[in-house]
């Protein structure tokens, strides 16, 4: 039997953000932590294929293994780019 270890799945739509903590199998990936949470049931906008996954703001792929205390991150879509914004306050100025 493998060791179980503790981890923390989040999504911050723009409404209420969404956590959620569990134990998982050693040698469990980040796309397979992220089904057994449920997450996608409670957030079906998320696509796995488009949006980008992270441990602690450092992008990852679904295949990657997690580690104990791990936090996945899914990220949203940026509404704005940054540059863009940057650009256009500066216009401002």
């Amino acid at each position: 039997m493998a060791d179980r270890i503790k981890i923390t799945v989040c999504y911050a739509p723009a409404s209420q953000p969404l956590l959620y903590a569990l134990e998982v199998d050693e040698g469990t990936t980040i796309g397979q932590a992220i089904e057994i949470s449920g997450i996608l049931q409670e957030a079906p906008e998320i696509n796995l294929v488009t949006m980008p996954v992270g441990i602690y703001g450092k992008k990852k792929t679904l295949d990657t293994v997690v580690r104990a205390r791990d936090r996945i991150e899914i990220y949203r879509p940026l509404i704005a780019d940054p540059k863009d914004a940057r650009r256009r306050r500066a216009k401002k100025a």
